[in-house]
């Protein structure tokens, strides 16, 4: 007895993507210039990473913190701008001071005004100091890690594939970056060294997604020579549509569960990871490949891949 596999995504579909290229591409122009917008006018909420600052996280020993006492305590130290916050369980608090006015020791010393203040009610679990050189660099290797990353997407493409290929393919992940910063702008999440991790994660998926659509298109345009480029595009999107959303939906399925319980110390880059996984799969369709019509690509691909395909009209 055969046992058929059971299909959780229709095959043979022919929904006309490429026919809303236009819709698609004004929209996503709107949401990258609002990005733009709300990046240089309300900015980052950068962490103690980018900022510099200090960092305590602490661990209530009777029971649920007391947020508005902790408050209490801390704010008449005189430390400045002080956040304070619940971290995943109920005891646990993380409190976050900017940096002091002055050299290392006087970042030293706020710890310990925290310490003389809380007590022996808590256990301190971690204490982070980050001065403002540091701080600085690592906004500057940030932005570089993620330029060269794109940058090197570019190179890979163009050898592989054509450069128009290339070019939809950096369109893509630029779409997907810019609209991973716009909506932490907008939301003012607080962006660290963890979401530039998820960023270079975010290049990576939607590179694989992207790809993965090429290869189709590479295909048939050998193997249709004569066939429309839209009816093409078209074609080639369905055909891999099965598996772009298998997959999308199985990695939200596991970041989900990251995001429910993987604990506060991971939510803002499972968000990031979230929130790339749908615009990548989105670029995929209608952004790398629409600008392949735009921009026109090599329709003999005979000399790539081995044999000449046979024609088909």
């Amino acid at each position: 007895m055969v046992l058929k596999g059971f299909d959780f995504f229709p095959h043979g579909t022919r929904y006309p993507f490429i026919k809303f290229r236009n819709v698609a591409m004004i929209g996503s122009g709107v949401l990258i210039v609002a990005s733009l917008v709300l990046f240089f006018a309300a900015g980052l909420n950068f962490g103690i990473d980018f900022r510099g600052g200090t960092l305590v996280e602490i661990q209530s020993r009777s029971g649920p913190a007391n947020i508005s006492d902790l408050r209490s305590k801390i704010g008449g130290l005189g430390l400045g701008d002080v956040q304070i916050q619940e971290f995943g369980a109920p005891t646990d608090v993380l409190i976050r001071v900017e940096r002091q006015p002055g050299g290392e020791k006087e970042q030293q010393q706020v710890v310990a005004k925290i310490r003389s203040a809380l007590g022996d009610s808590v256990d301190y679990r971690r204490t982070e100091v980050v001065g403002p050189t540091v701080s600085e660099e690592l906004k500057i290797n940030g932005t570089i890690a993620v330029l060269t990353a794109m940058l090197a997407v570019l190179i890979y493409i163009w050898f592989r594939f054509e450069w128009q290929f290339s070019v939809g393919a950096v369109a893509a992940l630029a779409h997907d970056v810019l609209l991973t910063i716009g909506v932490f702008s907008l939301l003012q999440l607080e962006f660290n060294l963890s979401i530039i991790a998820a960023i270079l994660t975010i290049v990576g998926y939607s590179l694989n997604d992207t790809v993965v659509v090429y290869d189709r298109i590479r295909e048939n345009l050998r193997k249709f020579k004569k066939m429309d480029l839209e009816e093409l595009l078209n074609l080639s999107i369905n055909e891999t549509l099965s598996r772009t959303i298998l997959t999308s939906v199985t990695t939200l399925i596991a970041l989900g569960s990251l995001y429910a319980f993987g604990g506060e110390v991971i939510r803002g880059f499972t968000f990031a990871m979230i929130w790339g996984v749908v615009v990548g799969t989105y670029s995929s369709i209608f952004i790398a490949a629409p600008v392949l019509l735009m921009l026109g690509v090599k329709r003999d691909w005979s000399g790539y891949g081995g044999s000449k395909a046979k024609q088909t009209p």
